[in-house]
């Protein structure tokens, strides 16, 4: 058996139960594609992450990662935590406040800030481009979407990698309340390839501008606590309509309380369109795996 040093960290999240859990290997030199996998199947965790020496100019680092089920080209909340682990752990510095994260979605930038003695790290996700809009009251929106009161913008389908539905609540109390109809949205996943439904809705006098909630619709159905990567296609769906919250192409959003997290996801959409996903990142177990 091999002794490999083993982090699961709480990303997005201030405290630990309040984010999207992840395991990180800082060290998998040796690992095989299917002893990864194994791994991962084994955390039982959304992914599982695996670092390795960079191979390309001005990489910080390599990373691969791992859901349960299949090998993941790109996920928010891996690339942040990864990144927090490997800074921990003193594996790379940033360069003018950047790391570059090598991946199968390429050479990818963070950036890390640190003020009053919080640090919070951010990705630049992959651009995310409108696929379709759609009429909230059409006959396949209607059905996919009868369980939610929607709001003014209609229904689109952003693809940033993975492909999300964005649909707007008419409010706060009708995302949080609203009970999902998991079949319909299951079904529209399948006829549109894509991960299932990010609702959201804008919010006023609280910490955040934006609550939101990730309905996954294949291959396992689940409400996801905390994703960077579908924020960002709601960033970038934002931006397209001129819509985006806050200041400066910044807010922050709430995700998770209805499946007994609390996250926070800072967003920011920059002076050339690219959209950061990031928060805090909080170490919870250090250790080893035995692992062959």
């Amino acid at each position: 058996m091999a002794l490999r040093p083993f982090v699961q960290v709480d990303v997005f999240a201030d405290r630990p139960g309040a984010g999207n859990p992840l395991a990180v290997l800082p060290d998998a030199r040796g690992l095989d594609e299917a002893a990864m996998q194994a791994i991962a199947r084994w955390t039982r965790l959304p992914e599982t992450t695996f670092v390795f020496p960079p191979t390309r100019p001005g990489a910080s680092y390599g990373i691969r990662m791992f859901s349960p089920k299949k090998e993941v080209p790109f996920a928010g909340h891996p690339s942040v935590g990864t990144a927090h682990v490997v800074l921990e752990a003193g594996l790379a510095e940033p360069r003018d406040g950047l790391l570059l994260q090598e991946g199968i979605a390429g050479l990818l930038p963070l950036r890390v800030d640190a003020a009053g003695g919080v640090r919070r790290i951010a990705i630049r996700t992959p651009r995310a481009q409108l696929v379709e809009t759609a009429d909230a009251r059409g006959a396949r929106m209607a059905e996919a979407l009868d369980w939610l009161p929607t709001g003014e913008l209609p229904p689109a389908l952003m693809d940033g990698g993975r492909r999300w539905w964005i649909a707007e609540a008419r409010d706060e109390a009708s995302l949080r309340n609203a009970q999902p109809d998991w079949d319909a949205i299951a079904a529209l996943a399948r006829a549109t390839e894509s991960m299932g439904v990010l609702a959201f809705a804008r919010c006023h006098g609280s910490d955040y501008q934006v609550a939101a909630r990730a309905f996954v619709g294949g291959p396992a159905i689940f409400e996801d606590a905390a994703s960077g990567a579908a924020n960002a296609t709601l960033a970038a769906w934002l931006a397209l309509r001129g819509a985006l919250p806050g200041r400066d192409g910044r807010y922050r959003v709430s995700q998770g309380r209805e499946v007994g997290h609390d996250a926070r996801l800072d967003m920011r959409v920059d002076a050339d369109g690219e959209v950061w996903s990031g928060g805090q990142v909080v170490s919870v177990v250090r250790g080893q795996i035995d692992w062959p």
